[in-house]
């Protein structure tokens, strides 16, 4: 293909028509008129012997096609933005800025409180609002429209429109009541099926124990779960002073076995462990700010 004969403004028509799935909006977000947008369309059709985009009901589809150019077109714009713009000397100590992330609850207990401490020793002039993961999908569609900086957690789903980057892996642990547990704190596979158990069970929480127990039924076994709880910090104080067993996110086990008294105890079973990502668009490209602020939070995955 020759290069010359294109004009890569094309390229940028599509980003935006990737990012908007609507024809106006897309016009409007890089300074186009309808009808010149609608010409810019029809011109990357011919030039990629494709349709792209198809009306619906439900706003602009991307083809198979498109959906496979997304992220190389994507990818390369970026680099040409960070190419061509100019040093914008961003200083984290005198930075003025407000970042907008969401969380599941595991990554409000384990990484906020060590993204803070940073954010206040370097940045204190960046503020930072924390949402909750509520629903993933319409996160992630926050994090596509920029209404979020970044996404935080574990189990999230992604799209061709957003980057991922795992901050650490984490597995599970049980906990028991800190006086109950002997000299050699093990629980063997038939005492931890003969324990009554607690159980963490909002949708979409990390750290699911619907892991162990499809490896139990695997073996035919089934635990009790005499106790259901809606909140995952609440689990380490319901364990604690009774004869209840539970498993738990290990980080997250950690952080509250002190305080609650519990004691931290191997799982008697394989479970795999689970991912820890870091979400975000591709906007960090050309904004300093945001750059930082996402290398920041990897800087804060690293050392948990």
């Amino acid at each position: 293909m020759n290069l010359a004969a294109i004009d890569l403004n094309l390229l940028v028509a599509f980003e935006a028509l990737m990012e908007e799935r609507n024809v106006t909006r897309a016009g409007q977000r890089i300074g186009l008129a309808q009808p010149s947008m609608s010409s810019a369309l029809t011109r990357l059709r011919a030039l990629f012997g494709d349709e792209l985009f198809i009306r619906t009901a439900a706003g602009m589809q991307p083809t198979a096609r498109a959906l496979a150019l997304a992220r190389p077109i994507g990818e390369a714009l970026a680099q040409i933005r960070t190419t061509l713009a100019p040093d914008a000397g961003f200083e984290p100590a005198t930075a003025r800025r407000r970042m907008t992330i969401a969380v599941t609850d595991y990554g409000d207990l384990v990484v906020v409180p060590a993204l803070v401490t940073l954010l206040r020793q370097e940045a204190p002039g960046i503020d930072l609002v924390v949402r909750p993961i509520a629903d993933p999908a319409s996160s992630l569609s926050a994090l596509e429209r920029g209404d979020v900086d970044a996404l935080i957690g574990g189990h999230l789903p992604g799209s061709g429109r957003t980057m991922r980057q795992r901050l650490f892996d984490e597995d599970f642990v049980c906990i028991r009541d800190k006086a109950r547990v002997t000299a050699t704190p093990l629980l063997s596979a038939d005492e931890y099926l003969r324990l009554p158990h607690a159980l963490f069970s909002a949708a979409g929480g990390d750290g699911s124990p619907g892991v162990v127990d499809a490896i139990l039924a695997m073996e035919g076994r089934k635990r009790r779960v005499a106790v259901t709880l809606a909140h995952v910090v609440a689990v380490p104080f319901a364990v604690a002073g009774t004869d209840l067993v539970a498993t738990m996110a290990r980080r997250i086990a950690g952080r509250f076995a002190e305080i609650a008294g519990v004691a931290l105890m191997p799982l008697p079973y394989d479970a795999p462990s689970f991912a820890i990502d870091l979400l975000h668009s591709r906007r960090a490209a050309s904004d300093p700010a945001l750059a930082w602020f996402l290398a920041t939070i990897e800087r804060v995955g690293r050392a948990l």
